[in-house]
């Protein structure tokens, strides 16, 4: 009997959970209170869906931990682990996407004939009449190093890793979440020297929701390397299994590639435009 039940491929069938339906239900009660938040209601429901995603997350991702570290996740799991995640960042890339579309959309056509609402907004030129953009050459420069050199530390903790060291994985990783905290630091402290806001014109949604949305994907990003950081204090990445930490440094070379295309278009091309114009 005991052979019958033998595994005699390279896959990982999982055992059952109840975090797909906790997860499903946390998700509809978090979507359902939001709605009536939005409508004047108290913000418990919501709350409380939000809670149950939360907790959903670290219960799943706990197994999932515990299942790579019995030797569950083999060569062949951990491939399809690395497509998953490079599926996942490729759905984040066309999220970004649809931002700089709506950016060069509007930029590019600011007085479209068939979109006169669009030019009465704008005043036919980009950036919109009155709006006095970053200068990219102080705090907006400031950031890209600061990310440029977190891409270098997180880069530098994962050849650590490969090699044995792991003093450099522990440092490198702590240096890139203090970097990553840095710039949170700078994007809060730039947003609210902002001479334009969010409401009114095309200019300050466009930016704030290209850039807020980078923010918030850098703040997931210093989570994810955060948990790594513990992870790896507990000795659970070793240089042949350690999708988890792979996954963090993808997601974050993604996060810099991200900021490099906007701080490149929205910060330098912008600025430009607007002395120009």
């Amino acid at each position: 009997m005991a052979d019958a039940h033998a595994k005699h491929h390279d896959y990982h069938l999982v055992d059952p959970s109840p975090w797909p339906f906790v997860g499903a239900v946390s998700a509809f009660v978090l979507a359902v209170g939001a709605v009536h938040w939005f409508k004047g209601a108290p913000p418990y429901v919501a709350l409380a869906g939000f809670a149950g995603v939360l907790l959903t997350m670290v219960a799943w991702w706990r197994d999932v931990i515990h299942e790579a570290n019995t030797g569950l996740h083999t060569r062949v799991v951990q491939l399809h682990l690395r497509y998953g995640m490079m599926l996942f960042i490729a759905s984040e890339v066309m999220f970004f996407v649809a931002w700089f579309w709506a950016y060069f959309d509007v930029a590019l056509f600011p007085n479209e004939a068939h979109q006169f609402q669009r030019t009465a907004l704008t005043g036919g030129v980009w950036p919109p009449n009155g709006i006095e953009t970053f200068d990219p050459w102080h705090l907006p420069l400031l950031n890209t190093l600061i990310l440029l050199t977190s891409g270098t530390t997180v880069t530098w903790a994962h050849h650590a890793l490969i090699h044995g060291d792991r003093r450099g994985l522990k440092l490198g990783l702590l240096l890139t979440i203090v970097l990553g905290l840095l710039f949170t630091t700078c994007q809060a402290i730039e947003y609210s020297d902002a001479a334009f806001n969010f409401k009114g014109h095309i200019y300050g949604s466009t930016f704030f929701m290209a850039t807020g949305f980078h923010g918030f994907h850098v703040i997931v990003g210093t989570i994810f390397l955060i948990v790594c950081l513990f992870r790896a204090m507990a000795g659970q990445f070793t240089p042949k299994q350690h999708f988890g930490f792979e996954a963090a440094a993808w997601y974050w070379h993604f996060v810099d590639v991200v900021w490099l295309f906007l701080f490149a278009t929205i910060y330098v091309w912008g600025h430009g435009a607007s002395h120009a114009g």
